[in-house]
């Protein structure tokens, strides 16, 4: 029997040499903010909402766009679209994006995020925080192209 998928995203939102990251309780895991895309949703709009709704930080999203063009509407390419297995019968398929903060500096906020300890860690403070090597490769790279993106 071929297992659920479903389309979700992940976002390492990244403010200078920091990403922000959070604990998922359920999972056991350090991961960026992130969640299902919804029905009609496009990719982008359930990136900027999930990190909203997590840690209540307003996001852009850095990324190439295929065209310059304004029709059709070019969305963000994702840096990155992963399998992830969820459980023996479910699995994500898991658009992989980077952004920046509106404002610059600003801290988690809201009830999902105090509960989450969400939080600016840098580069060097992964390992111990227990961040897996997914995440820590992922954190890099968001530091490395959004620096350049910056430039």
């Amino acid at each position: 029997m071929r297992p659920r998928r479903e389309f979700t995203v992940a976002v390492f939102v990244v403010d200078g040499d920091r990403v922000l990251l959070h604990y998922h309780a359920k999972l056991g895991r350090w991961l960026p903010p992130g969640g299902h895309i919804e029905p009609n949703e496009l990719p982008d709009e359930a990136a900027v909402r999930e990190v909203v709704e997590e840690t209540g930080l307003e996001v852009e999203l850095v990324g190439e766009r295929a065209l310059p063009l304004a029709t059709p509407v070019q969305l963000v390419r994702p840096a990155g679209i992963q399998l992830e297995n969820i459980g023996h019968d479910h699995e994500h398929i898991d658009l992989v994006y980077f952004a920046v903060p509106r404002v610059a500096g600003q801290a988690p906020h809201g009830t999902h995020a105090q509960a989450s300890r969400a939080g600016w860690y840098r580069l060097d403070e992964l390992a111990a925080l227990g961040a897996d090597a997914e995440i820590q490769a992922w954190a890099v790279r968001a530091v490395a192209t959004v620096g350049a993106w910056r430039r």
